[in-house]
């Protein structure tokens, strides 16, 4: 476990680092977006697929297990796009609002923002169970840990990017 965290440090380093994410600032001009729907696209595909590889890398599975717990968790990649979806579009909202955002908007986007918090963590407590009836407790517990590391450290990474709204004029 120790081994994972900094393939996962490196693996989002390196997506966060690269030139998609620092392609532009999220201050806008005019009134397109700042980070193109291309470009956050390809950014979440990246992320899914190193966040695949670091999972199979750092769960040792035997056949059996794999068998089981791999559709589990395609379906739950499957529920968490849909929240992710959603909270790229605020995000993009919020990167095209940035300059000119009302107090109003601005709570509005924290709120919004938390409860998609609450929502992946609604969607993991959902999962651990089904997760746990495939696998023994201990790696249930285990992918629970590195799902929510990874998750951590690519909010972060997403974070950072953000201008807080306070330096908003």
């Amino acid at each position: 476990m120790k081994k994972l965290i900094p393939i996962v440090a490196l693996a989002l380093a390196s997506m966060a680092c690269g030139e998609r994410a620092n392609a532009q600032p999220l201050a806008p001009p005019n009134d397109q977006h700042v980070i193109s729907d291309q470009d956050i696209a390809l950014m979440r595909q990246d992320i899914r697929s190193h966040k695949k590889q670091l999972v199979a890398q750092s769960l040792t599975l035997t056949d059996a297990e794999a068998t089981r717990f791999w559709p589990i968790y395609d379906r739950y990649v499957a529920e968490l796009i849909k929240i992710n979806d959603k909270k790229f579009a605020l995000i993009q909202q919020y990167a095209d609002q940035y300059a000119t955002i009302t107090d109003d908007q601005a709570l509005t986007f924290a709120k919004q923002w938390t409860d998609f918090d609450t929502q992946v963590s609604q969607l993991r407590q959902k999962y651990i169970p089904i997760v746990a009836q495939a696998l023994t407790g201990k790696l249930a517990a285990t992918f629970a840990q590195i799902d929510r590391r990874m998750t951590m450290m690519i909010d972060l990474q997403l974070s950072t990017k953000m201008p807080l709204v306070q330096g908003a004029k």
